[in-house]
């Protein structure tokens, strides 16, 4: 049986704006990814993968300093949920159901949450009390 666990958080406003900065270059990056594999499939019928857009990640990070301050597996995470996307649209294609199509995340469409990773040997988040 698997659990899930859904914690409110009370952050300072610093926080809530490292937060909001986080989440917006989340939404850039995965408008990004989607946008290269639509703009590769149209201009060359080419499929570009998961591992392919992985491997630009560094690149991203080293170019770009505000993506310095994100911590790589949320930025692999993000191109995860891009590639989890293309999957569903073609398996409902595959199975002759209404694929829809994908969609970009912008701030009024909440299609990102940020996939913060495990802190090393912790079992339970720590979290402060609430104010």
């Amino acid at each position: 049986m698997l659990k899930a666990f859904k914690y409110r958080l009370y952050p300072t406003r610093p926080q809530a704006r490292d937060l909001e900065r986080t989440l917006e270059l989340c939404r850039q990056l995965y408008n990004a990814a989607l946008q290269e594999r639509r703009d590769a499939y149209r201009k060359a019928g080419k499929a570009v993968g998961f591992y392919e857009q992985k491997r630009h990640l560094p690149v991203i990070r080293r170019d770009l300093p505000e993506y310095k301050g994100i911590h790589s597996q949320v930025l692999q995470e993000v191109i995860q949920r891009v590639d989890r996307a293309f999957q569903g649209f073609f398996r409902r294609v595959k199975q002759g159901q209404k694929p829809g199509y994908l969609k970009t995340c912008t701030s009024r469409i909440p299609c990102m949450n940020t996939p913060f990773p495990p802190q090393a040997g912790a079992k339970d988040p720590k979290l402060p009390a609430r104010p």
